[in-house]
């Protein structure tokens, strides 16, 4: 019974992520006239489908990604093929104008934050408050610390933190700082960035772990107004949950950039370690699985808006560039390009599966 219900749970997990966004293409289609034959979930076979007005709605049977089928766009002809015969030029995608073409790449993406905002949010009302904090200022350094060791000062403003695994962060406030010490692994100093009067200084400190407070330390403080904590209302709660969202974007993009470095590949995730964190999550209860989802949806959208070809982030470059160029792209280059998007994108599925199988073998 526990399997069947962290399946769900899965599957409602990445059924919500995946219909918003793909929802968020739709919407902007439809509000610009193109022509949409098919709105799915997921690939494969047809489980359930319903014929609307113009387009039909599908649930297929594997659950791990969708689509919108669109007049023009042949992105999904493997799935559906959408003739365009006998359509006006101005519903198919070619038809409109790319700025209109744009925004409906962007959709998606747009509907994956709002999904995340949305969530934190409401999170953020359930529990009453919010935890808000000043700038990164050090206000004291401990003596024979490592802080001292390494030179760090009190007045010293942290711009940057830093692991030697390439996860890094510019903190806007003490609490984000903090908040993103939990990831460190225990491995290498903290390479610490701070503005000190007119200048900026970068320092490896080494940090030791303190029994007492069950977590490592430098042994620097911070005022004791560095954190206030807030009311929240149902009308302010959206800017808290705006605000927590950007937080986890910036840790996002921060491994994501760590990933580019060659560094951390063994932290990527596909569907069965996706599967492990929602059984993992579940136990611990509702909140912590709607966290949960809002992550996974920052990280979609992120992922999507990379500049590859096979993302909506690289579409919409492509689309930006014959804008300038003004003039349709050489089919041959945009050909070549398509490919090796693909197998980037293929030897990054591989990697995340043999990432989850050496889990599930060694756990």
């Amino acid at each position: 019974m526990t399997f069947i219900r962290n399946i769900l749970f899965y599957i409602v997990l990445l059924g919500v992520i995946v219909t918003l966004h793909e929802l968020g293409h739709l919407l902007a289609a439809k509000a610009f006239g193109v022509y949409c034959k098919e709105f799915s979930f997921g690939f494969g076979p047809k489980i359930l489908s319903h014929q609307g007005k113009e387009t039909e709605y599908c649930l297929r049977a594997i659950p791990l990604g969708g689509f919108v089928a669109m007049a023009g766009d042949t992105d999904n002809d493997l799935e559906t093929k959408v003739d365009i015969e006998g359509l006006p030029p101005e519903r198919t995608l070619p038809g409109i104008a790319k700025w209109k073409r744009i925004i409906i790449m962007l959709g998606g993406i747009m509907m994956n934050f709002i999904l995340a905002i949305t969530i934190y949010s409401l999170l953020i009302l359930h529990s009453g408050y919010y935890v808000e904090s000043t700038k990164p200022v050090i206000n004291y350094v401990q003596e024979a610390s490592p802080a001292e060791k390494a030179g760090l000062q009190a007045g010293d403003i942290i711009s940057k933190v830093e692991f030697d695994n390439g996860l890094y962060i510019n903190p806007d406030t003490y609490l984000e700082m903090l908040n993103f010490l939990e990831a460190y692994d225990g491995n290498g100093p903290w390479i610490i960035s701070v503005s000190r009067g007119n200048e900026d200084i970068t320092y490896d400190v080494y940090p030791e772990y303190v029994d007492d407070s069950s977590r490592y330390m430098i042994g620097i403080g911070f005022s004791n107004q560095a954190i206030e904590t807030v009311k929240v209302n149902i009308l302010n709660c959206w800017k808290y949950g705006f605000e927590y969202s950007m937080f986890v974007l910036k840790l996002t993009f921060s491994s994501l950039m760590s990933l580019f470095k060659g560094k951390n590949l063994d932290s990527l995730s596909g569907p069965i370690g996706i599967y492990t964190t929602v059984s993992e999550t579940v136990e611990l209860g509702f909140d912590y699985y709607l966290q949960l989802m809002a992550m996974i949806s920052i990280n979609v959208g992120l992922i999507n808006a990379l500049p590859l070809p096979i993302f909506d982030g690289g579409r919409v470059l492509l689309l930006m560039i014959e804008a300038i160029i003004r003039k349709p792209l050489n089919e041959k280059a945009q050909n070549a390009v398509m490919l090796a998007s693909m197998a980037v994108l293929i030897l990054l599925f591989m990697l995340v599966m043999y990432n989850d199988i050496s889990r599930l073998i060694g756990g």
